[in-house]
């Protein structure tokens, strides 16, 4: 039997537990926030401590922890001022300019434009949407919950933007996943990966019957 290390997270230090569950909740999806200062700035963040938390109602939720002097990151200011903010995706061919927008720039900076980033209005909010991302959901925030040094944001979605090319069928809402080229976040300070790798198991029901042939779902 395969050995196991034990970890009791109650005597490890924060940064330890970061360390566990960066590496191996993988992969994670991430979070382009867009938001707005009290000024009108824009802002631009990635998170990968984020997901789609249910549909009725739709909300999406990602986690703004605490660091440095600052505290907090500006979009966690700038979601409270405005109470909106714009989720974008992130697409293979936008990396780098995520990337961009993940440097710790002094207040203010606005990392769109630091990253050459092009900027559409929204629909329903007034922070506006990154034009190139192929998927985008606007949201007015739902409710944060303060968890230790961590800020859970929880968002409404009131509207999607969607790249038309990206369906397989507009009519009955099938998207397909390798038009999106969406990347998601792995372990160490720059470990990301692709989404088109991808396999297909015929989902089963209760009963099982020899008729579901178990061993070709592995």
């Amino acid at each position: 039997m395969q050995g196991f290390e034990e970890l009791d997270f109650g005597s490890m230090s924060g940064g330890d537990r970061y360390k566990i569950l960066a590496s191996t909740v993988l992969p994670r999806p991430i979070a382009w926030v867009v938001t707005r200062n009290a000024e009108g700035m824009v802002n631009a963040a990635p998170f990968s401590f984020f997901n789609a938390v249910g549909s009725a109602p739709p909300i999406l939720m990602f986690s703004v922890s605490a660091y440095g002097e600052r505290h907090w990151k500006d979009t966690l200011f700038n979601v409270r001022t405005h109470g909106e903010f714009v989720v974008n995706l992130v697409p293979e061919e936008l990396a780098k300019q995520m990337n961009i927008t993940a440097i710790d720039a002094p207040a203010g900076v606005d990392e769109t434009a630091l990253a050459g980033l092009e900027m559409v209005p929204s629909k329903t909010v007034s922070v506006p949407r990154i034009a190139a991302s192929p998927v985008a959901f606007e949201c007015r925030l739902y409710k944060e919950i303060e968890i230790g040094r961590n800020v859970m944001v929880l968002g409404e979605i009131l509207h999607a933007a969607i790249r038309s090319d990206a369906f397989a069928n507009r009519d009955r809402l099938y998207i397909d996943p390798d038009k999106l080229k969406l990347i998601g976040r792995m372990a160490g300070a720059g470990g990301y990966c692709r989404t088109g790798d991808q396999f297909v198991m015929e989902r089963l029901t209760w009963p099982l019957d020899q008729e579901q042939d178990v061993s070709s779902q592995k």
